[in-house]
């Protein structure tokens, strides 16, 4: 087998077992990796971690899907908007150099990893307050509430604006450095619902698995797909993920989160390295 097929695959098993130990996270290092692993732009590297992101998420929201867990309406709506400003993400990422590029993803992440760190820690002390770096809002202010009478979301003009907004935020992201947009949808469905947490991260899924397929779908049509590394890569997550979920159970998640968070941490810091390093040499400094 061809060396690179065999380095995508591995690398793509790091990703999938980051997933099943940390429910999430696994995407957002598919990018890294790549980059550092296989010698790749951020803009060919995004559509890769993309695809591996889109079979992963698609499986989880089935499954919620089947409990009935995931708020369909409302994965529906912030998908449609994300599948609309995922292609822009796209055309913008192979219209700005790859070291600015870089730096931007590496700021993004950098900034997910404080988030999980800070929000484990949260969890550990029982402050809420923590959690989302300030007071939460009173019911009364949500734009998104549950009617207990119904178990549905009561549907208003700013329930539909928060949605969206945030289904916009995520496929642009998604389109631009190839991650899932999780980061910027649990969040929002925290800040703008009384929806539970399972619900929360079960939709959350399906918003991921519907906006990832919309930009790989749109790379390639436009010929950004690298299928040789893809294939291999999305294999290796796949099986990754299957094969960590027996792990799972045996560790502890609060540790684990912390210390991904750090290592996050950490490649973020490298990638803002690289990309600082690559802009200095362009400008000749």
């Amino acid at each position: 087998m061809d060396p690179t097929t065999l380095a995508s695959a591995a690398l793509g098993s790091v990703v999938g077992l980051i997933l099943a130990l940390t429910g999430a996270g696994g995407a957002i290092v598919a990018v890294p990796l790549l980059v550092f692993g296989l010698g790749l732009g951020v803009a060919q590297a995004a559509p890769i971690g993309l695809f591996a992101v889109a079979l992963a998420a698609g499986i989880g929201a089935l499954l919620a899907l089947r409990e009935g867990k995931v708020r369909y309406k409302a994965a529906a709506l912030m998908a449609a908007t994300g599948a609309v400003i995922s292609p822009a993400g796209l055309w913008v990422a192979h219209r700005v150099p790859d070291a600015p590029l870089t730096l931007v993803f590496a700021l993004v992440m950098a900034r997910v990893a404080w988030r999980m760190f800070r929000q484990k820690r949260g969890q550990e002390n029982g402050d809420a307050h923590d959690l989302h770096g300030g007071a939460e809002p009173c019911p009364s202010d949500l734009p998104c509430r549950l009617n207990l009478e119904r178990g549905k979301l009561d549907w208003t003009a700013p329930c539909a604006r928060a949605l969206a907004l945030s289904g916009a935020t995520a496929g642009f992201l998604s389109g631009l450095l190839g991650v899932g947009g999780g980061f910027v949808i649990v969040p929002a469905l925290k800040r703008a619902s009384d929806i539970p947490m399972q619900g929360i991260v079960a939709t959350s899924l399906a918003v991921i698995a519907l906006v990832s397929t919309a930009g790989v779908a749109a790379s390639a049509a436009s010929g950004h797909m690298l299928w040789l590394n893809a294939l291999p890569f999305a294999a290796g997550a796949l099986a990754g993920m299957l094969g960590g979920r027996g792990f799972a159970r045996h560790v502890s998640g609060a540790r684990l989160q912390q210390s991904f968070a750090v290592f996050a941490g950490c490649v973020a810091l490298g990638m803002a390295v690289k990309a600082v390093h690559a802009i200095a040499l362009a400008g000749g400094i």
